[in-house]
């Protein structure tokens, strides 16, 4: 095997990969990321659409309905940007698309990532809401909208600037 790295390939990655082989190899890093989280969003999502069925419900107010419905909604779209890759993996299965298919799957995975932290922040809200009142519940949504900020943004593009920590 050659020490050059194939087109493609990062220069002194350690990889000896045809183009091909890489985008394999990003489409099941890629599909291990995703099994990780569609579960969760698929189960919130599940959950969310439980709510408006429970007696309490009827409760909450106005704002909060409609913010239930910004959460449900989000959370809806999240599941189905978290698993259009699948989808559009079948509908091209075996028509040598493989380097669109990782393209658009990352763009869906990002899109739904932002959806998902959108969607988590709005329950945390909801929730404070409830249990605590409407201070607790701003304060709730600043942190948690700011902690998935950092966490799934901020630091991720800290990183790929070359910047470890």
């Amino acid at each position: 095997m050659s020490d050059i790295p194939s087109a493609g390939a990062q220069a002194g990655d350690g990889r000896n990969e045809t183009e091909v082989e890489r985008l394999d190899r990003n489409w099941n890093s890629l599909m291990q990321e995703l099994r990780v989280v569609q579960t969760g969003v698929q189960l919130l999502t599940g959950l969310l659409l439980t709510l408006p069925f429970q007696a309490r419900f009827a409760e909450l107010s106005h704002a909060m309905k409609l913010l239930y419905l910004l959460i449900a909604a989000t959370s809806i779209a999240a599941t189905v940007c978290l698993i259009a890759p699948v989808a559009a993996h079948r509908v091209l299965f075996r028509r040598h698309r493989i380097g669109s298919v990782v393209v658009t799957a990352h763009r869906y995975a990002l899109a739904g990532l932002g959806l998902l932290g959108i969607a988590l922040t709005g329950v945390a809200i909801l929730i404070f809401d409830t249990v605590a009142g409407a201070v607790w519940a701003s304060a709730a949504g600043v942190c948690f909208g700011l902690l998935f900020i950092v966490a799934w943004v901020v630091h991720p593009w800290w990183q790929r600037g070359g910047n470890r920590l």
